[in-house]
């Protein structure tokens, strides 16, 4: 490995700190046009008419739109097609857009909006999931599973009741995440016009180009092929840029109608109303275990605000049960989950998308099982571990797992064993584990295509061009692939000159979500370079008359391995390539191996490797005022293996700066303006002014572990870093507050008042104390693999031989082939 492994800056380093780098909003063009959206006052009301005369008068007024010139929706699912670029007929939050106004300038546009009249008809506010499930109607959309539900699902892994009532204990806990939202330093910005052929041309701050590019095509009824997206560097994303949305279509057909470029930047508070970010989510644990600790079922339920529209919300659904069985061991489980419409700003996904609120409550539980038992609880989680290369319960495959390694790495660099409950009053520590995708199994359009491409030309002056549809987000994918590149050809990164998120010039990538890019597009790049590779060997082997295997690739030279001096520069081998076979051009694609999931719903949570991660965090805490510091955090990383670990380490730093943020503070609530001044169901937090997130000042030292132990699904043996080591970082701040006062916080954000709440109560408790009863559907029940279950729904066929488990005497590994 020359390049693999090695500290250096990244291939896009430069540009960006000396702001040549330009993102959307850097844009314009000639006799371009401003784009500002006239949007709703309330929370959910009837358009009766849209009076826009006055607004029209003004000079500098080009174009205004309203949802009669956008009669078709969209939606990032396929059975979530459930908005419109202006709303037609009904409003469903604050913030929805109803009209646009395309002028001469941003304030010419600005006045305007405030010069369009809209008549209202108030409708019933839907602002819990408690009154989404008490209120059938009115329906705040005509489809989901009953009244104000989305959707609910219901699963059982086995005899769950049975495994419970064979354990030694069984532990009930309630827990609540509060929702919060992305905050990226960039805003979202889109750029639209019509090219000298009439084809449409969009520049955006998207993290899902493809994505995008088929909603334009759809909305705007125009050919896909007539249309290109490109997708500009992001300011960060965090998930907030992964669906399609209004502001990106109005543009476009405001392009299209007036013949001329017309861009928007949102503002701020505009980009709280996109949202898109982290649910609220209600959660019931019950787990069983043993004395010994070791766990025997689990049982969850959760209910998710899943806000005005759909989003990633079914998706996101299955995500709050679908990884709790690849971090330990659980022989039986049962997941019950239901979302439910409210009139908020449409929840969706946020770094970790659906995992962290589960994630929290599970390790807190565990935190809690171990203390009940007076177990530590690092061993209690080291001895259950999911096996590598096994099935869980729920039929998501692990391949390698580190996590092992990392509980041992934290628990060592931060004196748990020595320290722990010994800090003295109000400090503590605190443990906690988590693990994620490195790329979702399935497309969001299910087909048997490739989720990602790339392609290369190799130009006769040594030059090497990658071109790949995915989108570079801030998480440094331009290097990754640029990187891989370059290891295989034997050049350097900065060789390499990458074009990426487009979707004229680039094969498809399905985009920058579910820490899909290292793995995947890394795959695609690996398989074309060597493809390439291997046609220049042909002609260097034929000019050196050796054998082509026996060509070293390394340092910007073809050379014989038996003889380096006999060789030539990385140009010449290019040029002795393009004699022989001519212009030389090269792809490469990939995509997962098949699930072994095959019931309905399991298309959620498949992955060709997990990462996994555990951390450990001491804080302080005054007893008298609640007020919380965080003195330190140890995290450990399962990688794989760091393609370039400087990016690693920021990644992972990264990921702790928002977990904590999210742990500490952030939170996105609403509240209920009088009568006198509306009624409406309002953000509480709608700018940086007061949506609180931390500075630097609040950030402590982070001691950094990475564990590598390459995994043969990814390139290189990498895996993803870009969400996973979000997730412990709550319950493990959570589980030191107990550690260092003795109450338990069982809700995020863990705020002062919450602690002071907790240390008057009785049971030394803050938290839900109710789970409302919802009649959940039959659940779809599917034998474990160790019970002869073969990752269908098995409820009416006879059972079959058991299995034996991952870890007992005659399991076998399972290790399907990879297709690539």
């Amino acid at each position: 490995m020359h390049q693999v492994g090695k500290p250096r800056r990244r291939v896009d380093g430069r540009a960006k700190v000396t702001g040549q780098t330009r993102f959307a909003d850097d844009l314009s063009l000639p006799r371009m046009l401003h784009c500002k959206l006239l949007r709703s006052p309330h929370p959910h009301a009837r358009i009766r008419s849209i009076d826009s005369a006055r607004a029209q008068m003004l000079p500098g007024v080009r174009l205004i739109l309203t949802g009669a010139d956008t009669p078709i929706s969209y939606g990032i699912l396929p059975v979530s097609q459930d908005e419109h670029p202006l709303a037609r007929d009904v409003v469903r939050f604050v913030g929805d857009p109803v009209a646009a106004v395309v002028a001469d300038s941003e304030e010419t546009a600005a006045t305007a909006i405030g010069q369009i009249l809209v008549e209202w008809e108030i409708l019933t506010t839907i602002a819990s999931p408690e009154q989404a499930l008490a209120t059938p109607e009115p329906r705040i959309h005509d489809y989901g599973d009953e009244g104000n539900v989305h959707k609910k699902v219901a699963f059982d892994f086995g005899d769950v009741d049975a495994a419970l009532a064979s354990a030694d204990r069984v532990f009930e806990d309630l827990f609540f995440y509060q929702g919060n939202t992305h905050l990226p330093i960039e805003q979202h910005a889109t750029l639209a016009a019509l090219d000298p052929d009439g084809k449409l041309t969009v520049w955006s701050s998207t993290q899902t180009p493809h994505y995008l590019h088929r909603a334009l095509a759809k909305t705007l009824g125009r050919p896909a092929a007539h249309i290109r997206v490109i997708a500009t560097p992001n300011g960060g994303g965090f998930g907030g840029k992964s669906d399609p949305f209004n502001h990106e279509i109005v543009v476009a057909l405001a392009a299209i109608r007036t013949g001329r470029p017309v861009k928007i930047c949102l503002t701020r508070e505009e980009v709280f109303y996109c949202h898109r970010g982290r649910h609220p989510v209600l959660m019931r644990f019950r787990t069983g275990v043993k004395n010994d600790g070791s766990l025997v079922g689990m049982e969850l339920d959760t209910l998710l605000d899943g806000g005005a529209y759909g989003s990633y919300g079914v998706a996101s659904t299955f995500y709050t049960g679908a990884l709790q069985t690849v971090t330990y061991e659980i022989p039986r489980y049962r997941f019950r989950g239901c979302r439910t419409f409210t009139n908020k700003p449409p929840c969706g996904p946020k770094r970790g998308h659906g995992t962290p609120q589960p994630r929290f409550g599970q390790e807190v539980q565990l935190d809690k099982i171990a203390c009940a038992l007076d177990i530590d609880p690092a061993e209690l989680r080291l001895k259950q571990l999911v096996k590598p290369q096994s099935l869980t319960a729920n039929y998501m495959r692990v391949n390698t797992i580190g996590l092992g390694d990392c509980i041992r790495s934290v628990v060592e660099g931060s004196g748990w064993r020595e320290r722990r409950s010994k800090l003295g009053p109000g400090r503590g520590l605190g443990l906690a584990c988590s693990s994620y995708l490195s790329g979702a199994g399935l497309p969001i359009y299910w087909n048997d295509l490739p989720q990602t491409g790339v392609q290369l030309k190799l130009d006769r002056s040594g030059g090497v061009t990658a071109f790949c549809g995915a989108t570079e987000i801030g998480q440094g994918s331009d290097d990754v692939l640029a990187l891989c590149v370059a290891e295989v050809l034997g050049i350097a990164p900065f060789d390499i000159r990458v074009v990426t998120g487009d979707t004229d010039l680039t094969p498809v990538d399905l985009g920058s979500y579910s820490s899909r890019v290292t793995l995947m597009m890394g795959n695609a790049a690996i398989e074309a370079a060597t493809r390439a590779r291997s046609l220049i060997a042909q002609a260097m082997a034929k000019k050196l008359d050796v054998p082509a295997e026996r060509l070293v690739f390394a340092e910007g030279r073809v050379f014989d391995a038996e003889d380096p001096s006999r060789g030539v520069s990385w140009p010449e081998a290019v040029i002795h390539g393009e004699a022989l076979h001519g212009t030389l051009g090269t792809t490469g694609s990939y995509k997962p191996p098949l699930s072994a999931a095959k019931y309905k719903g399991g298309g959620v949570g498949p992955t060709p490797t997990y990462s996994y991660s555990a951390s450990v965090i001491e804080v302080e805490v005054d007893p008298e005022t609640g007020w919380l510091e965080v003195n330190k955090v140890w995290i450990a990383h399962d990688i794989g293996r760091a393609l370039n670990p400087t990016l690693v380490r920021g990644q992972v730093e990264g990921s702790v700066y928002m977990a904590l943020g999210e742990a500490l503070m952030e939170e996105q609530i609403f509240r209920r303006l009088p009568p006198k001044l509306s009624g409406a169901l309002v953000h509480k937090f709608p700018s940086l002014l007061e949506y609180k997130s931390p500075s630097a000042l609040e950030m402590p030292p982070v001691e950094t572990y990475l564990i590598e132990q390459p995994d043969d699904r990814g390139p290189f043996g990498a895996k993803e870093v870009g969400q996973g080591p979000l997730l412990p970082v709550m319950p493990a701040l959570a589980n030191a507050v107990f550690d260092a006062v003795g109450v338990r916080v069982d809700e995020v954000p863990i705020t002062p008042e919450k602690i002071v709440r907790a240390l008057a109560a009785k049971d030394r408790r803050y938290g839900p104390t109710e789970f409302p009863a919802i009649a959940w559907p039959e659940a779809l029940r599917v034998a474990p693999p160790w019970e002869g279950g073969d990752g269908t729904a098995s409820n009416d066929r006879p059972s079959r031989p058991r299995m034996a488990r991952p870890g007992e005497a005659g399991a076998a590994p399972i290790r399907p082939e990879v297709r690539r």
